[in-house]
């Protein structure tokens, strides 16, 4: 589905406003009472500020013992929570932040910071359309709080949604053009294709700053990733490096940086800093970065060992209630058994019908050998207009299978057209494939 052009323009034009905007920014989507001000509870209890996201978990666990009925105590406690999984990558704190969320949500069911935190939780899970019930749910419990509107838009965008997004994206800009809406904004233009749009309102967000140096190091890394697709890699590893002088040790900033290096051919001291986050943070996504460059690098049998860690980590995701099949099916196209990588791919589409599951079940059905039907998909994958280089090396790829070596040329001269080092491990096969196709 591809949104009117008039829709977009008007979504995306407010630059000017949201620098005026900036300094209002404090507190005002993180809010969990109706008025939209900074939280504190009914007894009065607030969390120092600057304390460590540990120091405020212990605080609030404190509050609440003194005050076991406040569900405002709740909603701050559920949110240190998924803070924690946002700092550590550990997906344990999940069910304690649904812990929170329940008891608060025992005492007033009509709690909206209640509603919105479950609705994030949700999404962290990739429950999309579960969370979509609670950000709704708790708009309507509080109609004239914004940070609700957050929850839905990215519900809406992960349920492939995308007009009912740009609606809703476009009414939280209108009310408050402010951080959280503005890098919305950015991720909308990214997945429409519009890489320059998208840079230059993730620039104005990183100077707004945040509440947490986490949240800083955070969008500051996206600055990055957006710096990494254009191909101005000298501009990324900036953005990273600055992520980790803000957070030292920040996971995803130093993939960040160790996907540079990889870029530039610098192997080993990609490998080397990978090897460091895997050893502190073994996430999926980081495991497999390292096991492809290890591939990359002709390290086949350390790249086979290092893989075999990507089921086990999946299935602790699961353990913590996270859906991983989107991720589990491109892994399994890449690495393991494509059969089940179309299985997966299917489910993930039939729960979150987005363009990045149509990317994986079409990059499934093709390398399960079935590239007719995997083209569809491919092109469902494209239709916003992205220009995510992997989208269009699994589109080029499906489409040379396919016996179709006009759109295998499009496609995979786009894969390279923006960042021709986006990949050690695919640049070079995307390079073959279209030597063969010209």
């Amino acid at each position: 589905m591809t949104l009117s052009r008039p829709l977009i323009t008007k979504l995306l034009v407010p630059l000017a406003a949201f620098a005026a905007t900036l300094a209002l920014i404090i507190l005002l989507n993180r809010s969990s009472n109706p008025s939209g001000e900074p939280s504190s509870s009914s007894s009065g209890v607030l969390v120092a500020p600057g304390a460590s996201t540990d120091q405020q978990i212990a605080a609030l666990e404190h509050n609440l013992s003194q005050h076991p009925g406040d569900s405002e105590l709740y909603a701050a406690l559920g949110n240190a929570f998924l803070q924690k999984v946002r700092e550590t990558g550990d997906a344990s704190f999940y069910p304690r932040a649904a812990t929170a969320f329940k008891q608060g949500g025992r005492r007033n069911p009509r709690d909206a910071g209640i509603l919105t935190g479950m609705g994030a939780l949700a999404l962290a899970r990739h429950d999309f359309k579960g969370g979509l019930s609670y950000g709704l749910s708790a708009h309507a419990a509080a109609p004239q709080v914004v940070r609700p509107y957050g929850v839905i838009v990215d519900a809406q965008v992960e349920l492939g949604r995308y007009r009912d997004a740009a609606r809703t994206l476009q009414t939280m800009v209108d009310l408050k053009p402010n951080l959280a809406s503005y890098s919305r904004v950015s991720y909308f233009r990214e997945l429409h294709g519009d890489l320059r749009g998208a840079l230059a309102i993730m620039q104005l967000a990183v100077s707004a700053g945040g509440d947490a140096p986490e949240n800083l190091a955070y969008v500051q890394t996206l600055l990055g990733n957006l710096e990494f697709e254009r191909g101005t890699l000298h501009e990324a590893e900036m953005a990273y490096r600055l992520a980790l002088a803000r957070f030292p040790g920040y996971a995803p900033a130093e993939a960040g940086v160790a996907r540079v290096e990889a870029a530039r051919g610098r192997l080993g001291p990609a490998i080397r800093r990978y090897q460091s986050v895997v050893a502190r943070l073994p996430l999926p996504e980081y495991v497999i970065a390292l096991g492809e460059t290890e591939l990359a690098a002709g390290r086949t049998a350390a790249a086979r060992r290092d893989l075999a860690l990507v089921g086990v980590e999946e299935r602790l995701l699961q353990q913590n209630g996270v859906n991983t099949d989107t991720e589990l099916a491109l892994f399994e196209a890449n690495h393991g058994n494509p059969a089940r990588a179309v299985t997966l791919g299917r489910r993930a589409w039939a729960n979150a019908p987005s363009v990045r599951s149509a990317d994986a079940l079409g990059w499934a059905l093709t390398r399960a050998g079935n590239p007719a039907a995997g083209l569809g998909w491919a092109r469902r994958a494209l239709a916003l207009g992205s220009v995510d280089p992997a989208f269009l090396y699994h589109a080029g790829m499906t489409a040379r299978a396919a016996g179709r070596p006009d759109l295998a040329r499009r496609w995979l001269t786009q894969s390279l057209a923006n960042n021709p080092r986006w990949s050690p491990l695919y640049v070079p096969a995307a390079k073959r494939a279209l030597m063969g196709v010209r």
